[in-house]
Formats: C-alpha cells, sequence, structure tokens
C-alpha cells in the first residue's frame, strides 16, 4: 500500500482487499479457531479499531473470505473441461472425482466451511448475514448449473440435492480428517488403528459419487413387483 489512509472508494477496497488475503495467508498457517483480529490486525500494519472500520468482527472477516474463496473454486471449476462423452455412471464418477480433488486443493476453502455454522455465522449483524447468504444464493446456483453440464439428467431440483450434500459431507468430514497430535501420536503407534484415519478426498468423491447415483435411481420408473391380487 502506497497510502496510510484510504480515502477514496478504490483505496477503501484495496484495503479490504489487503485484510482478506492477509487473513488467507495466515490460514495457511492456523487452523480458524487461532485466528485472532490481534493478531490479524497486526500483520496487515493497522490499529484494531482500523481494521473493524472495514470488517465489524473477525468472522465478518472469514465470512467474506470464505465466500471469495467459493467463488474463485467456482470459477476454477468452470474451467474443467466437459465432453459429455460416457454412461451416466461414468460421468457421475469424473464429477465426483472433479469436486473432491478440486476442494482438496483449497484447504482454506474447507476450513472455512467447516468452521461456518458453528462459528463463523456468529457474532455478525443482519446486513452481513444477508449479504452472506445472498452470496451463498448465489453460489450454490453456479455449482447446480456446473453440475447439469455434467449431469444433465440430474435435473436442477437433484443437482442442487448433489451440491448441497456435498458441501455438508465436506464440512463435517474436514475436521474429521484432520486429527489432533494426540491422535496423530495413536496412528503412529498402532498400524492396525492407522486404517481409521479418514482421507478427506477419497471420502467426498464416494459420498458424492453414491449421493449422485443414488438421485439418479430415484428419477427412474419403480416397477411394481407387488403380487397380484
Amino acid at each position: 500500500m502506497t497510502f496510510q489512509r484510504a480515502r477514496t472508494d478504490e483505496q477503501r477496497s484495496q484495503r479490504r482487499r489487503q485484510i482478506l488475503d492477509t487473513a488467507a495467508v495466515m490460514l495457511t498457517e492456523m487452523p480458524v479457531a487461532k485466528l485472532s483480529l490481534n493478531e490479524l490486525s497486526r500483520r496487515v500494519g493497522l490499529a484494531k479499531a482500523n481494521v473493524l472500520r472495514y470488517f465489524e468482527s473477525r468472522e465478518a472477516v472469514l465470512l467474506d473470505l470464505l465466500d471469495t474463496e467459493i467463488q474463485d473454486w467456482i470459477t476454477e471449476l468452470g474451467r474443467a473441461r466437459t465432453d459429455g462423452q460416457g454412461t451416466t455412471r461414468e460421468r457421475g464418477d469424473g464429477l465426483a472425482d472433479l469436486l473432491a480433488t478440486s476442494m482438496t486443493q483449497r484447504p482454506v476453502m474447507c476450513d472455512l466451511l467447516s468452521a461456518q455454522g458453528a462459528v463463523l455465522e456468529h457474532n455478525i449483524s443482519t446486513e452481513v448475514g444477508i449479504r452472506h447468504k445472498h452470496a451463498a444464493r448465489e453460489s450454490l446456483q453456479s455449482l447446480v448449473q456446473l453440475v447439469l453440464r455434467h449431469l444433465p439428467e440430474l435435473g436442477p431440483e437433484d443437482a442442487a440435492a448433489l451440491v448441497e450434500t456435498t458441501l455438508l459431507m465436506a464440512m463435517t468430514a474436514w475436521q474429521c480428517s484432520r486429527p489432533s497430535d494426540a491422535m496423530l501420536a495413536v496412528y503412529a503407534s498402532d498400524p492396525e488403528l492407522a486404517s481409521m484415519r479418514l482421507d478427506f478426498t477419497n471420502l467426498i468423491r464416494r459420498a458424492t459419487a453414491v449421493t449422485t447415483s443414488g438421485l439418479l435411481a430415484r428419477r427412474q420408473p419403480q416397477t411394481d413387483t407387488s403380487p397380484a391380487p
């Protein structure tokens, strides 16, 4: 930054971007729970009160960062090529792999997602909450369209169900696949228990593929096999 105080809309936007970028870097070094507003302010080079001029709370910073991370993820997914070839099963498995692999490559987004309901959506104003939920709805709609590019057979309603299930699974799976130091020591000392450690990518890939298959199966006409009276 070449200015001390942001006086124009462009400078204020740059300052907000600087705060978000700094928070993103911090989350590559520590989990959401350990990111404090004091440390964020120190790294940005602003007093805590000045950071609060741009974001009303630590949670507001992280919610904005989550929305940005998801938008970047959607942009990345949009670049993935799909030729519409292959069976429904093959395309469904390919989509599951794409979602699982791309989420694994975005640990900051996954960590924020896992903290969304329990942490990030607290200590915020109604205005911030409304803005966040509008952004989340737009992201959901974009993800539904992306799913339909790969699997138009699902239809909008089931595509939305697939996106919601995948995101909810990721929220839980991310935490469960990040064992504490104590549990890492347990796995290291007992090979039989090491197999219990969850692999985030495999779990999301499998859950998404199975959900896709189930949704598609439910769309097929059901044959009445009950005995005749």
